[in-house]
């Protein structure tokens, strides 16, 4: 039986890394294709991969910190990574409504946005086999904790979603207003994002997307919008 548990552990820790280096690879090249091409939307969920390291980093610690510790409460490490991750993400907000309010304004056009549409597709099947894991893990260690990072995993689905859509929709009609949509949605999921890493750090439990409850089991800990 122990052997199992550690066998689950070392695969949940394997997870979180491979959603770390995934998104620093995601990020790297839809920053790179977001500013070679000049699509905002590209160029937002690159810098959302990037604030999704800071917050997988604390996933692989909090996975640590329950596979030797399981009773112990959420650490310093994983609150101060989630006000990092937090802050990140209003940064991110912040940015990405300005730039889109200036090149609304300028009349702003992508030259193409194909790049978004390949990184987009990859993405979606990278996520939604890392959910189908996650899931399958946390509930073979009965963690609420792995299975609730599973959910916010699948918010990162949901953004690669809204890429996709904003590049198909731009390549078909070519209209500039439609990568400022985009840019502006997933602005408004790092919106939603910041505002969850802030509540976990002070302790109460949310699920991505789902209402923050009053801390209670071992959801509290660092399963930040994953994102």
């Amino acid at each position: 039986m122990q052997t199992n548990r550690d066998h689950l552990y070392r695969r949940a820790r394997l997870l979180a890394l491979i959603t770390i280096y995934y998104n620093i690879l995601e990020g790297l090249v839809s920053v790179y294709f977001g500013l070679e091409d000049e699509t905002l939307s590209l160029l937002g969920f690159g810098m959302d991969s990037f604030v999704e390291v800071i917050s997988g980093i604390g996933v692989w610690h909090m996975i640590r910190r329950q596979e030797t510790q399981p009773d112990v409460n959420p650490d310093q490490f994983e609150k101060q990574a989630l006000r990092i991750t937090g802050l990140s993400f209003y940064l991110l907000t912040a940015g990405l409504m300005v730039s889109s309010l200036i090149n609304g304004l300028m009349g702003h056009r992508p030259e193409t946005t194909f790049w978004g549409i390949v990184i987009s597709l990859i993405s979606i099947l990278t996520m939604g086999l890392l959910i189908h894991f996650k899931m399958k893990v946390g509930r073979a260690l009965n963690s609420q904790a792995i299975v609730a990072d599973a959910h916010c995993t699948r918010a990162c689905l949901i953004l690669s979603l809204v890429l996709l859509v904003a590049s198909v929709s731009y390549e078909m009609t070519g209209l500039g207003g439609i990568d400022l949509v985009g840019s502006l949605l997933i602005a408004w999921f790092s919106f939603r994002e910041g505002q969850e890493s802030f509540e976990k750090a002070r302790g109460i439990a949310c699920s991505c997307g789902s209402a923050c409850q009053n801390p209670g089991a071992e959801i509290q800990g660092l399963n930040k919008p994953n994102s």
